[in-house]
């Protein structure tokens, strides 16, 4: 059943995988349906970045529109830190959906070319786990500081 699948990865590169023909088997459609829900997680986790991003740029407005209800007397920074957050969460959203095409696209013609490719995405995934880290800690940070 996946002896097309098992040709392919072990043909060095530049022999054909099917020594009946001059071009390499085709690839099983699987995997280009794997790539596909792929991208699609991908562009999901970005329209998410960007859609958190949106809530947490509001965020500051939420707060400023409750302390008013409330009567605070304390005065609320103009310029919180929820704006330049959620811009960044925004920015993390199109950074995520514009990387995930080029790696699809850069997967897909690579597999067009008989290559199998090895995964890149771990030095990715972690700066976005990073980033996503560093922002969090800065929100909870500016979050107790305005509590206080």
């Amino acid at each position: 059943m996946l002896g097309g699948i098992e040709r392919r990865i072990m043909t060095p590169p530049g022999q054909p995988a099917n020594p009946r023909t001059d071009r390499p088997a085709p690839a099983d459609p699987r995997i280009y349906l794997a790539a596909e829900r792929t991208l699609l997680a991908w562009i999901r986790t970005g329209i998410a970045f960007m859609g958190f991003g949106f809530v947490v740029a509001r965020f500051g407005l939420f707060l400023r529109e409750l302390a008013l209800s409330n009567h605070v007397t304390t005065a609320l920074p103009a310029n919180g830190f929820s704006l330049p957050a959620g811009v960044a969460m925004i920015g993390a959203g199109i950074v995520v959906n514009l990387g995930a095409a080029v790696r699809h696209y850069r997967y897909v013609r690579a597999l067009d070319r008989g290559e199998i490719q090895p995964a890149h995405g771990l030095v990715y995934i972690c700066l976005l786990a990073g980033f996503l880290a560093v922002l969090g800690l800065a929100v909870a940070v500016y979050l107790v500081v305005l509590f206080r």
